[in-house]
């Protein structure tokens, strides 16, 4: 048997570059879903178990997250800080928490969120030394994360983003128990590029037993921008309705169940505000303004008469009003990728702002601290800093 303590180890200091602009001036972990950021769902899942020592390997905009959490005291746990100064891929990342980690640990991605259940199957796997092990779960769309190859219940094989056909849906959740003797295998893990943990876990399963913990409960992946509606939803529906801690409404407001409206928050008479919607503090929504299946930054106004579906709309945005953002099944570029159907009506970025009678076509991406005028159509990607005007 083991010890009893385990320290749970959170890699949070990417910059999440497929979220831009949501990502430009904040960590992707502290991107916010349901009100909160993602890393703080992940933080409770670890606190809802026996750990009581977490140490977050932080980097990017890394004073976002310390401002955040802290020492734990408002968690009921200690949190302690380690640097990334230079983000060389999750097993660069594990390897910074040498120097304050001398016995068994658990791994999670502070941008993944899983349930408490299988943080606590892999503290056990700590505990009772059956070390290296990872926790495994399906995916329908296996081939975008690592696949997993098991035998009974020994991983053999991981695979990560194959290109060819696979023949598994089995995928690798992000959940590790280590013991001090990993960071060893990682510095002698060689790969071109970014040391990534999966490298150091595949030589592992060639040479010795890699455990599985086989964990079919929640699992949300945030690797693009649409993803965030996915898990908001998912996660104002696990909570229930509205964080209704001081918002003042208009009259003939209508609010769906599954909407969480933060504190602060001001609602203008005869507005909508539909299912899957998060509204972040002090957020304003004008009158006669309908907002559908949204995550609405702190601080954002969403202007009288305006309808915003299927979009994010970051801090002190403003959308003007009767300006459309209509939603639907878009095709977004990301990069090299082109992404066809996914439900995204558009992103507005941190401070920009679209003026009145301004639509956004599905999938339009608009940069931090744009500004359209009045009446425009905004379509594909508008950079950072960038003036649209009319005609």
């Amino acid at each position: 048997m083991g010890s009893e303590s385990v320290t749970a180890v959170i890699l949070a200091a990417g910059e999440g570059r497929r979220l831009t602009p949501l990502t430009n001036r904040r960590p992707k972990p502290m991107v916010p879903v349901a009100n909160r950021p993602l890393l703080e769902h992940v933080v409770e899942a670890i606190t809802a178990t026996a750990i009581d020592r977490i140490v977050l390997v932080v980097g990017y905009e890394q004073e976002r997250i310390r401002n955040h959490f802290g020492d734990g005291d408002d968690w009921g746990v200690t949190i302690e800080y380690v640097e990334q100064s230079t983000q060389l891929g999750t097993g660069h990342a594990v390897l910074q928490a040498e120097p304050v980690v001398d016995g068994p640990f658990v791994v999670l991605n502070g941008d993944r969120i899983v349930d408490s259940a299988v943080v606590s199957q892999v503290r056990d796997r700590a505990i009772d030394d059956d070390l290296p092990a990872m926790a495994v779960t399906t995916a329908a769309n296996p081939r975008q994360y690592g696949v997993v190859t098991l035998d009974g219940d020994r991983v053999t094989d991981i695979d990560e983003k194959p290109e060819g056909a696979v023949e598994t849906n089995q995928i690798n959740a992000g959940v590790y128990a280590f013991s001090p003797a990993v960071f060893d295998a990682i510095r002698e893990t060689h790969v071109a590029g970014e040391l990534a943990i999966t490298a150091t876990l595949d030589d592992l399963a060639a040479t010795e037993t890699l455990s599985a913990v086989r964990y079919d409960g929640r699992w949300l992946d945030v690797s693009n921008l649409w993803d965030l509606l996915t898990v908001n939803a998912a996660l104002i529906g696990d909570s229930g309705a509205s964080d209704a801690d001081g918002p003042t409404f208009g009259d003939s407001v209508t609010v769906a169940d599954d909407a969480a409206l933060a504190g602060n928050v001001r609602v203008g008479p005869n507005v909508t505000i539909g299912g899957s919607t998060a509204v972040g503090s002090n957020a304003t929504v004008e009158a006669g303004a309908v907002v559908e299946n949204a995550v609405i930054f702190p601080d954002a106004v969403i202007g009288a008469g305006a309808v915003v579906r299927d979009a994010i709309v970051a801090g002190n945005a403003r959308i003007g009003p009767n300006a459309t953002v209509a939603g639907g099944p878009a095709t977004v570029v990301v990069g090299d990728a082109v992404h066809r159907g996914v439900e995204l009506g558009g992103v507005v970025g941190d401070n920009a702002t679209v003026g009145s009678g301004a639509t956004l076509a599905d999938g339009a991406v608009v940069g931090d601290d744009v500004t359209a005028d009045a009446g425009v159509v905004i379509d594909g990607r508008i950079e950072s800093g960038a003036v649209v005007r009319r005609g």
